[in-house]
This record gives C-alpha cells, sequence and structure tokens, in this order.
C-alpha cells in the first residue's frame, strides 16, 4: 500500500469530476486517512463514516438491524448496505466499504481473522462485493483491506 494508490486514485477523480465517500469499519480510518494524506484530496473526498458498532452502521449508514442480526457484521450484505448508505448520506459518486476481522482475536471457523468484505459502489448501480481473506498481524490485514479498498474505488471510477 502506498500514497501513490491513493494519490492515482485522486488524480482520476479529480479529471473526471467524481467524489467520494468511505464507509470503514475494521479499517478504522485508514482508508480516509490514506487519502486525506494528499494534499488537495478535500477536491475529491467528500466524507468517510467509521462505524465499528452495530449501532454505528445502524445510525450513521442506516444498516438495517434486522440484516446486522441475521448475516452479522462481517458479511457480503452488510458492507454491500454500508457502502449505499454512506452514498446515501452524502453528496460523493462513488462509496466504498470495509468490514471484516482484523484480530489477533475475533475470528472462529466460520469467519476467520483475516476475513474482510469490501464492497464498492456508484449511484446508478448495485454495490460490488468481495470476500477477501488477509493475512498478517492486525496492522497488516488493515493496510490489505484498505490498499484493496483503493484499487476498487480506482476500478469503480475508471468505468464512471
Amino acid at each position: 500500500m502506498s500514497s501513490r494508490q491513493a494519490e492515482a486514485l485522486l488524480d482520476l477523480c479529480r479529471r473526471k469530476g467524481i467524489t467520494l465517500a468511505t464507509a470503514e469499519s475494521c479499517t478504522g480510518g485508514l482508508i480516509g486517512a490514506m487519502l486525506t494524506e494528499i494534499p488537495g484530496a478535500s477536491d475529491v473526498f467528500d466524507r468517510g463514516f467509521i462505524t465499528y458498532s452495530h449501532e454505528a452502521k445502524h445510525e450513521l449508514l442506516g444498516v438495517s438491524t434486522a440484516l446486522l442480526d441475521h448475516h452479522g457484521a462481517v458479511s457480503a450484505e452488510v458492507a454491500s448496505a454500508m457502502a449505499a448508505g454512506a452514498l446515501a448520506r452524502s453528496g460523493a459518486r462513488l462509496a466504498v466499504a470495509v468490514t471484516g476481522i482484523a484480530g489477533p482475536g475475533g475470528g472462529s471457523a466460520e469467519k476467520p481473522v483475516g476475513l474482510v468484505f469490501l464492497a464498492a459502489c456508484r449511484r446508478d448501480a448495485a454495490p460490488l462485493c468481495e470476500e477477501r481473506r488477509f493475512s498478517g498481524d492486525r496492522a497488516e490485514i488493515r493496510r490489505q483491506a484498505a490498499s484493496r479498498a483503493l484499487a476498487m474505488l480506482h476500478d469503480l471510477a475508471c468505468k464512471t
């Protein structure tokens, strides 16, 4: 993960007039931090939501409590709802959401440490969701998830 990745995304979005929003759980604001390390990010980065708890996901992004209870916070369904909620509650054209288990604890056989769901969407389409299994310590899992989120936004921006 490098600042070049964030800079390339911001440059592309600036050229296309695209604004971004983030909804982060396990990355805890790392994606937003990567973007805002670049001077002029405010031209493109509208806002970021750090929604670590179920309550925050519900209150700030509108993720239904039934969805959270049925699928759990670490799921494709919740990642997609988070991305859609970030768009609905911002002026951005593109959004990305990340939810997962960064460890070292909290994992299970069904949802092990390193399991991350990412979703990216634009206003005129349903979210695109990915399931990833990252490895390493907590910091490395978070870095890998943030890097993949930036790559998903870049891919979506290229198609917009």
